[in-house]
């Protein structure tokens, strides 16, 4: 870089909307050997994070838990960055400088206050330039997100870069109405596809028109999308719990957008993940880990209590 960026860390925003694919892609580049040298910040807006057990091949991995950087963890965040900074220049005398950080927001997260927060830092504004907003942007769910969530449209709007995710998974026709919708909420940032963080072509979408998207400030406002977290006894029936989560994601599938959790069954240690109603193929992990809790599923969605979610589950294992 040139000028008075040059020097400073180049931190990267990795952004999108819950589901999205980010961690995917992430996890994707570091196996490439991209972010190689990086220090990568995994923030997550429940208490228990999940995200990080994906994330093994991070050179330097921090797991900021409990709330979105972009507001309630935004001062856990200036003081990681600030640690950062410190232990960066401490090193530098020993020819072993860090050049560049990464930070994956919550699906939650919108990163225009991120980046403001940083600029307007006394202390971070001499160490740091945000170098590039990355938003992630799922191919089947992006659309209803641009027409329903005003927080899907502003991560859209701050992007330099869009990855368009889940490329396989869309029908042709709901693909080009896509990526001509986010041309128009967004004409100067870059747009790319993947599938599994692997980077694939993209169709033409010439003469393809955007979505006439509704107006979203007229409306009234719903309830906040919040983790929810449910713990799992460890004599569960895992083939009651699979018909449970099935038979409410049906239900309730609007309502519960994401679904993400660490649990124990009889063929290993599970990676379990959920998208709105599409539920993705469990991932054994290692025995290893200490962060995090297994056996703990979090629901991230709104309209329900935690206390409703566990009558529910209890009906269903019998345990009434």
């Amino acid at each position: 870089m040139n000028g008075p960026e040059e020097g400073r860390i180049r931190l990267t925003v990795l952004g999108g909307y819950l589901g999205s694919g980010k961690t995917t892609w992430l996890r994707h580049q570091l196996h490439e050997g991209q972010f190689a040298r990086a220090r990568v910040i995994v923030n997550e807006a429940a208490e228990t994070p999940v995200d990080h057990a994906l994330l093994g091949q991070a050179s330097g991995l921090c797991v900021l838990a409990g709330g979105c950087v972009c507001c309630v963890a935004k001062a856990e965040l200036i003081s990681v960055l600030r640690k950062l900074c410190d232990e960066r220049t401490r090193a530098d005398a020993a020819g072993q400088r860090l050049d560049h950080i990464v930070l994956e927001t919550s699906g939650l997260a919108d990163p225009g206050p991120i980046v403001a927060a940083i600029k307007s830092d006394p202390v971070l504004v001499y160490h740091i330039v945000v170098s590039e907003i990355i938003v992630a942007a799922d191919a089947r769910h992006a659309m209803s997100q641009l027409r329903s969530e005003p927080l899907g449209r502003r991560q859209i709007e701050i992007a330099d870069r869009i990855i368009v995710t889940k490329v396989d998974e869309a029908e042709p026709a709901e693909l080009t109405k896509l990526l001509s919708t986010l041309v128009s909420i967004n004409p100067a940032a870059r747009i790319s596809g993947a599938v599994k963080g692997v980077e694939t072509a993209l169709p033409s979408f010439e003469g393809v028109a955007p979505d006439a998207l509704p107006d979203l400030n007229g409306q009234a406002l719903k309830p906040p999308v919040a983790p929810t977290r449910l713990q799992l006894d460890d004599s569960i029936d895992w083939t009651a719990f699979t018909i449970w989560l099935s038979a409410l994601l049906h239900a309730r599938g609007d309502d519960i957008v994401r679904v993400k959790g660490v649990v124990r069954t009889p063929a290993g240690r599970l990676l379990l993940q959920t998208v709105r109603k599409v539920v993705q193929t469990p991932e054994i992990l290692p025995e290893q880990d200490g962060l995090g809790e297994d056996n703990m599923i979090v629901l991230i969605g709104r309209g329900f209590t935690q206390s409703q979610l566990a009558r529910s589950l209890r009906y269903f294992a019998g345990k009434r």
